[in-house]
C-alpha cells in the first residue's frame, strides 16, 4: 500500500478540490454516483471492504467502507454526505478558488471538506504501522440534504452497532463541535373549501385560503423561543383566479424542537389542527423526520476526550447546540455521537460558501487522533 502524503493544508486541499469540482446535487443521482466512484477508487489501496448500495427513489448510491480489522465488535462509525444543495452548473458561479485563507466552491464547507479530511485521516492511519484499537466504518451517503430518506435505515442500523459515531458536518461559529441538535418535523396541510363566484355569489363560497390564514396564525402562535421551539410555514399555495372563492389551499411546515418531550407535544398540536369554518375541511400529514439529538452522558464524555486531544494538538475545542439537523440525529439517541467534526468556514448553501484552509490540518489531525485513541 502506498504511503499517503502528510497532514499539510495544501495536500488536503488538493484532494478536496477534486471532490468539489464534481458537482453533486441530490436530485442528479448520476453526478453523485460519479463522485461515489471516485471515492471508492481512492479506497482501493486501503485495507477496507467496500459495499456500494444502489440508489433508489431518484437518489444516488451510498458507499460503506469498513476497515479490515475490528469489525467483530462495536467500533467507530463515521458519517459523511456527498450530496449538495447547489444545482448543476452552480460551479460556474462559484468556481473552486483560493483567496487568502478561504477556499470556495459548491459544497466545500457543507460538507465535502469534512468528508475528505475524515478519509485523509483514515489513509494516514492505514499508512502507519499500528491499527486503531477499534474498527472504523465510514458511510458516504447521497441524500442528506433532503432528509436522508434512502439512507436513514442504513445509518440507524450501523449506528446501533457502533460504540462511537463521528459526523463530519462543518464546524460551527469558529470551529465549535456540535453535541446537540434540534429534532426536525415536516408537515403538509391540505384545505378543501367551497368554490363560488366571488362577485355575484360570495355567500355560496367557503374560502380555503381564509381557513389557511387561520391555520397559519395558529402555527405561528406555537413559536416559543424561550423553549427553543420554532414553527415555520415555509410554502403556501391556493386558489385559481381572483374572482373565484378558492376551493383549495396548501402549506408546508417546518418544526424544530430541542427534546423528545417537546417533540411529542408539538407534533400532536400540529397534527391536531382543525377547521374553524363550517364546510371547510383541514387535513394535516407529516411527522418528526429527525429525532432530537440531546447531549447524553456518553456524548459528553466523547466530547471531553476530543477536547483533550485538541488541546494536545494546540487548539481549543468548544461545543455548541444547533437548530439544524444532520444524520447525527439518527444515531445520538442510541450511541455516543460527536458532530461538527468537519472543516471550519462559512456560507453553507450560499453563493459564497467557503472553508478556512488553516482549519484543514488541525481538524484532520483531530480525526486521526480520535481514530487512534478511542477504545
Amino acid at each position: 500500500m502506498a504511503r499517503s502524503n502528510s497532514f499539510d493544508n495544501q495536500t488536503i486541499l488538493e484532494g478536496i478540490r477534486r471532490w468539489v469540482e464534481i458537482e453533486t446535487p441530490t436530485e442528479v443521482p448520476e453526478q453523485v454516483n460519479k463522485l461515489i466512484s471516485v471515492v471508492a477508487e481512492q479506497h482501493r489501496d486501503l485495507p477496507v471492504t467496500l459495499e456500494r448500495i444502489a440508489g433508489v427513489d431518484g437518489c444516488g448510491d451510498h458507499l460503506v467502507a469498513r476497515s479490515d480489522w475490528g469489525q467483530d465488535r462495536p467500533g467507530i462509525l463515521v458519517l459523511s454526505h456527498l450530496d449538495t444543495v447547489h444545482p448543476m452548473g452552480f460551479i460556474a458561479r462559484l468556481p473552486f478558488k483560493v483567496e487568502g485563507d478561504s477556499a470556495f466552491g459548491p459544497g466545500i464547507y457543507d460538507m465535502k471538506g469534512g468528508a475528505y479530511i475524515a478519509h485523509h485521516a483514515f489513509r494516514e492511519l492505514c499508512a502507519g504501522a499500528d491499527r486503531s484499537p477499534l474498527g472504523i466504518t465510514h458511510i458516504f451517503t447521497s441524500d442528506e440534504e433532503i432528509g436522508s430518506p434512502t439512507s436513514r435505515a442504513l445509518i440507524e442500523k450501523e449506528g446501533r452497532k457502533a460504540k462511537y459515531v463521528l459526523v463530519t458536518e462543518p464546524a460551527r461559529d469558529g470551529g465549535k463541535i456540535v453535541t446537540g441538535r434540534k429534532g426536525v418535523g415536516r408537515f403538509e396541510v391540505f384545505i378543501k373549501g367551497v368554490p363560488a363566484h366571488a362577485g355575484s355569489r360570495p355567500e355560496d363560497g367557503r374560502s380555503a385560503i381564509r381557513e389557511l390564514a387561520n391555520i397559519i396564525m395558529a402555527l405561528e402562535g406555537m413559536n416559543d423561543l424561550t423553549r427553543g421551539v420554532t414553527v415555520n410555514v415555509g410554502v403556501v399555495r391556493g386558489g385559481t383566479r381572483p374572482n373565484v372563492t378558492p376551493e383549495e389551499a396548501y402549506a408546508e411546515i417546518d418544526l424544530r424542537v430541542p427534546n423528545f418531550a417537546d417533540a411529542d407535544e408539538f407534533v400532536g398540536k400540529i397534527l391536531g389542527l382543525k377547521s374553524n369554518t363550517e364546510g371547510v375541511s383541514v387535513r394535516v400529514t407529516g411527522a418528526l423526520n429527525r429525532p432530537p439529538y440531546e447531549k447524553s452522558n456518553a456524548g459528553a464524555s466523547l466530547f471531553e476526550h476530543a477536547k483533550s486531544l485538541a488541546t494536545e494538538l494546540g487548539f481549543d475545542l468548544i461545543d455548541t447546540h444547533t437548530g439544524g439537523g444532520s444524520d447525527g440525529n439518527f444515531t445520538a439517541p442510541d450511541t455516543a455521537t460527536l458532530d461538527g467534526l468537519g472543516v471550519d468556514g462559512k456560507g453553507a448553501h450560499t453563493h459564497y460558501e467557503q472553508l478556512y484552509v488553516s482549519s484543514l490540518e488541525p481538524r484532520a489531525r483531530l480525526l486521526h487522533r480520535l481514530y487512534q485513541t478511542l477504545r
